[in-house]
């Protein structure tokens, strides 16, 4: 059976990235915390991977992502400096998006202990991820993570949860993810609405 929390990263491939505070605490107790940790996600991750769906919940959050290219990544790590130059085996994708996640991590914690007046670790570790091989499976994801409000009972309604991004995915306004890829991956919006309405369910 493969560890989900060990399933090497590679470059230009899909994965499901998933995880839960320790001992399954909340981590996001106020608006500002689920903007805050959105905010380290556009920062540290959007240079490295593209972001097709994310739901941030009280106590875990879920992101659909797509590393970038090992051409991608090699010039993002020269340039931003993310690892040294001399230690090829460093510029794997494995490293540079894990570097790049503990940065999400570490600032989020940080952050949250000092207002919550808490200390030591807030996220489990390592980050729990599942390499995605198809589009069927792609799709279910997505809908998946936009339906997790709802099928753990935080809201009637999934579609209107304030912190995924199904509600940034149908809107025009400005946003990091992955918009277009996603509407064109369902052949367009009205089926995307459409998708939704079915049951999707993974056991983790």
């Amino acid at each position: 059976m493969v560890d989900i929390r060990t399933t090497p990263i590679e470059a230009d491939r899909f994965y499901h990235i998933y995880n839960r505070g320790i001992n399954g605490e909340n981590i996001f107790k106020s608006e500002r915390n689920y903007l805050f940790f959105l905010n380290k996600v556009s920062e540290f991750l959007i240079p490295v991977c593209d972001v097709y769906a994310y739901c941030l919940m009280p106590n875990h959050f879920h992101l659909l992502v797509r590393i970038k290219s090992d051409s991608e990544l090699s010039n993002i790590a020269k340039v931003q400096n993310l690892v040294k130059a001399m230690d090829a085996g460093l510029h794997s994708p494995q490293n540079i998006f894990s570097k790049q996640f503990s940065r999400v991590f570490n600032s989020y914690s940080q952050a949250f202990n000092k207002e919550n007046k808490r200390h030591g670790a807030l996220i489990e570790s390592p980050f729990k991820r599942k390499l995605i091989l198809s589009d069927k499976y792609l799709m279910n994801v997505i809908i998946y993570i936009h339906q997790n409000p709802q099928n753990h009972f935080l809201i009637h309604e999934f579609s209107k949860y304030n912190f995924s991004s199904y509600q940034s995915i149908l809107s025009t306004s400005k946003t990091v993810l992955k918009r277009d890829e996603v509407i064109e991956l369902f052949d367009g919006k009205e089926n995307f609405i459409m998708s939704h309405q079915k049951s999707v369910d993974f056991e983790f």
